[in-house]
């Protein structure tokens, strides 16, 4: 009884796969297919390697920095003291440093200059600030004035050149 159980279930299942059903689904991938002529281009030939010499190691490295090093000698003009001591401004760009004040003592002036990092330092003449060995001349009222040492990518001389850094005037904040 089992066994015809079994085989009346699975004539229909076999017979809802026969030859005859999906005909026409058959006849259109033929038909789709008659048409066509494939056909692959031919692969492009491949260059066989040629090995290059590199000759170019006496040349300037195009990827160092053209910047001399500050020497010792060598070169005209006025040189640095590369044995002073540097100070805590020498460490910034003189772009980066920005006067905030000026203290008055006894006719002495002394300038109030920020860094990049928020700290205050109190500078007057004879100190030296700036990555261009920037020694201060002057603190007046407006201004820090300073002489720069520059020295030439090319030759190695130094020259002297004079900046300043003007009192930055803060904005009152609108209310």
């Amino acid at each position: 009884m089992r066994a015809l159980a079994i085989a009346l279930c699975c004539v229909p299942m076999l017979t809802a796969c026969g030859p005859g059903e999906f005909q026409d689904l058959k006849a259109f991938v033929e038909q789709s297919g008659s048409g066509l002529l494939g056909k692959v281009e031919p692969l492009p030939q491949v260059a066989p390697y040629e090995p290059f010499l590199y000759n170019g190691f006496d040349l300037a490295n195009p990827f160092a920095p053209r910047k001399k090093e500050a020497t010792r000698t060598g070169g005209t003009g006025p040189q640095p003291d590369m044995d002073r001591r540097r100070e805590a401004l020498e460490a910034f760009p003189l772009e980066s440093l920005k006067m905030v004040g000026v203290l008055e003592r006894a006719n002495h002036h002394w300038a109030v200059v920020k860094t990049p990092d928020h700290n205050l330092y109190r500078v007057h003449s004879g100190n030296y600030m700036g990555q261009n060995f920037g020694k201060i001349t002057m603190v007046t009222d407006a201004n820090v004035t300073l002489q720069e040492l520059i020295q030439d990518t090319t030759t190695g001389s130094w020259s002297e050149r004079t900046s300043t850094l003007q009192l930055l005037e803060e904005e009152e904040p609108s209310k």
